[in-house]
């Protein structure tokens, strides 16, 4: 049997990978998908469309084919299914904002190996350390669609027909106390989150009615004091940006906050048990690096151990989104 040869390609592909990534930043900042489900299809009118030459939408157009973004047949383009389902705007599913996301970093990945070599103390808090409204307000943007979708999956997958009062940990938008009350009439949920980000989340809330039911908390819950007698406690995907030590003491403070009987859900982005992946888990860990936080990537076990040693029973880990998300949940024993 002879053995696979050795060469270059995967390392040349990784090499590159950031064009993939500026071609479909480009493709939505252009609106491109938008367009070709409007019937704009083809590279003359697409480049009247988005104020580009033929020559350059023949180039993008070439690229998001060869990405599997779009397919062609002969002059006319046509969106791959799931970018006809996230990146066409006006669409339910619009995940657009989220999809740029990380563009702001961009600058900041191109010199990461800078940013490693940083011997300076990392912050508990990291990007966030100097957080505006005005921040919150565009970090929340991408973050809402994508926030509240995740939300609903989780009220389809956790029974909370029991539970009266939520916790949501770092909540952001709202959208898991949001998806919950919708769910759950009830059911009332406090957001705790930054003071700059409960301004946004009010917003929010607002907009869906809720703000009868669902309410906010000012302040950093590395430090200071969480609500009391809940009976559901939810932190979903901030895991990456605390180290153990941290993570391990906002458990606790759940664990205190809850009423007997009561129990703790965490979902985010964890490595597997032998931390060779999955990626993403790995890359959110690494982004940590860029705003010099304490962060880093956890491992299920890791996760499970902290639950544990916090004083949480029928500690189980949960698929949540496939390679991307996992829920880790417990329960405070009843007296």
């Amino acid at each position: 049997m002879t053995d696979k040869k050795i060469n270059t390609v995967r390392l040349q592909e990784m090499s590159r990978a950031y064009t993939r990534s500026a071609a479909l930043f480009s493709a939505i900042d252009l609106d491109l998908f938008s367009h070709i489900a409007r019937g704009e299809d083809s590279v003359p009118k697409l480049a009247t469309k988005l104020g580009i030459s033929q020559l350059n939408a023949e180039r993008l157009t070439t690229m998001c084919v060869a990405c599997e973004l779009l397919t062609r047949d002969g002059e006319q383009f046509a969106n791959a299914p799931d970018v006809a389902r996230y990146l066409v705007k006006d669409m339910p599913g619009y995940a657009g904002p989220w999809m740029l996301f990380t563009q702001p970093d961009w600058a900041k990945w191109g010199h990461l190996s800078e940013h490693l070599a940083d011997q300076s103390p990392p912050t508990q808090i990291g990007m966030y350390e100097n957080f505006t409204v005005e921040d919150a307000r565009r970090y929340h943007k991408a973050t809402y669609s994508i926030g509240l979708g995740a939300g609903r999956h989780f009220v389809r997958q956790v029974d909370l027909s029991s539970r009266r009062k939520l916790l949501d940990l770092g909540g952001g938008s709202g959208g898991y106390s949001i998806a919950a009350a919708h769910s759950l009439p009830d059911l009332t949920a406090v957001v705790f989150d930054l003071p700059p980000v409960t301004i946004m989340a009010e917003e929010y809330i607002t907009e869906h009615g809720l703000s009868d039911r669902v309410s906010t908390q000012a302040g950093d819950f590395t430090h200071d004091p969480f609500p009391q007698d809940v009976d559901v406690v939810v932190m979903a995907s901030n895991l990456p940006q605390y180290g153990p030590e941290l993570i391990g003491q906002i458990i606790q403070k759940a664990f205190h906050a809850l009423v007997p009987g009561g129990e703790m859900h965490m979902v985010g982005e964890m490595l597997d048990n032998d931390r060779s992946g999955p990626l993403d888990a790995a890359i959110w860990g690494l982004a940590e690096s860029l705003s010099n936080s304490t962060g880093l990537a956890h491992s299920r076990g890791d996760c499970v151990r902290y639950f544990t040693q916090a004083g949480f029973t029928e500690v189980m880990v949960h698929e949540f989104i496939p390679s991307i998300l996992a829920r880790v949940s417990g329960t405070k024993p009843a007296i």
